[in-house]
């Protein structure tokens, strides 16, 4: 019983028993609903006691997080993350909180004020929105409902077309406008049936090369029925947990490349049914889709595996020369790759700009001679230019 073939019947409202939920733990602490989490450095320092009580988590994504980023928080809750990060990427950068509750998104903007006269700058959003909609600007469509009275088939039509407006002239976060979105134990909240438009607006979202950082609850193997027909399991991040190794698949059919655990809980934070359910940390990139253009660049991969292969089927073997085309050598050798460590990158001594490249023909697996890199009329036999290096009779 998969989650991607789920036939369990979910007999209550999960959107209402999740706003419920977290409604009334906006008004008190409730501390069922969050793992114990270190934060890196002493960013709580300057947070309200009150925004750390009542919020709620299972990971650090946080710690991610750079200078002069741009983030959407999905799921921000009290705030608690986005405060954190409001110190992280400083006044160059910018934090955009995104809940659907209304009691979550007023505490969390009762502190902006403050926040901002400690921090000497303002760089936090909160709006109201479901995160596997974020298209759709909530609070002035709730403007919009208050003065049309839908009581008709008609009605509903009208409602509908204004949900297009809004999406296409008031868009909550707009295409490719983001370099981070974070999330701290709220995608297990969302419906099974939303869940592929989530990740899929994760993705929208980001810009190239762009990347998210979840951190959500895991389970080593299916939810019983029993647990997915209790609605406090499901409002209390059990219930929803993605099994683990699904969990990464939808990040790897949303389009995402290099999708890796940043950190994964060994004890189990709960057992219910035979079933572990454990905090993990995950990070994905966007960029990977585009053309794919020749220019005699080549990588080599270090090790120690004899062969790996990535997100597009490419397969590296250990100390060989791989032709790849311009994209794939741009996502594996940039600074903020996922795999620069475990490259070598090889440019080509003859530089063949992106005007002059011809189409790359793609192979799964592909070796590069050194002289497609050196050039056909490469003679040069000395490197270092220094004719004298050896002594007579020596080899070099």
């Amino acid at each position: 019983m998969s989650q991607e073939s789920n036939s369990t019947s979910i007999s209550y409202n999960i959107e209402s028993e999740v706003l419920e939920r977290y409604q009334e733990g906006a008004r008190q602490q409730q501390p069922s609903l969050c793992c114990p989490t270190d934060y890196e450095g002493n960013y709580l320092e300057i947070l309200p006691e009150e925004i750390v009580a009542k919020d709620y988590g299972c990971g650090d994504p946080t710690r991610y997080v750079n200078a002069g980023e741009i983030v959407v928080d999905l799921g921000s809750g009290a705030g608690k993350n986005c405060y954190i990060l409001a110190q992280k990427v400083g006044a160059a950068g910018k934090i955009i909180g995104v809940d659907f509750n209304d009691e979550m998104l007023s505490l969390a903007r009762k502190y902006q004020g403050e926040i901002a006269e400690k921090l000497g700058y303002h760089n936090t959003e909160f709006v109201k929105g479901k995160i596997q909609d974020l298209k759709l600007p909530l609070d002035p469509l709730q403007n919009w409902l208050q003065n049309n009275n839908i009581s008709s088939i008609d009605g509903i039509g009208q409602y509908e077309a204004e949900c297009d407006r809004l999406k296409r002239e008031e868009v909550l976060i707009a295409d490719n406008s983001v370099d981070v979105v974070i999330s701290n134990c709220v995608l297990n909240l969302v419906r099974p049936e939303d869940k592929q438009e989530l990740f899929a607006e994760i993705f929208r979202v980001l810009n190239r090369g762009g990347r998210a950082v979840i951190s959500d609850i895991v389970c080593d193997e299916d939810p019983t029925p029993t647990i997915l027909n209790d609605p406090e399991l499901w409002s209390g991040c059990i219930a929803g947990a993605f099994r683990e190794d699904l969990f990464l698949k939808m990040f790897e059919d949303a389009g995402f490349y290099g999708v890796e655990i940043l950190k994964r809980e060994e004890t189990p934070w709960q057992v219910i049914d035979g079933v572990e359910f454990r905090s993990m940390t995950v990070r994905a990139y966007k960029g990977k889709e585009g053309d794919c253009w020749e220019r005699k660049q080549a990588v080599v991969y270090k090790g120690p595996w004899k062969q790996v292969q990535d997100d597009d089927g490419h397969t590296y073997c250990r100390g060989e020369r791989m032709a790849v085309c311009d994209k794939t050598y741009q996502i594996l050798t940039n600074p903020n790759s996922p795999y620069k460590k475990e490259i070598i990158p090889i440019e080509p001594y003859e530089n063949i700009s992106l005007e002059e490249a011809e189409p790359f023909a793609c192979k799964s697996k592909a070796i590069r001679h050194a002289r497609e890199s050196k050039g056909s009329g490469y003679s040069v036999t000395d490197m270092n230019g220094n004719a004298d290096c050896c002594s007579p009779g020596e080899c070099c």
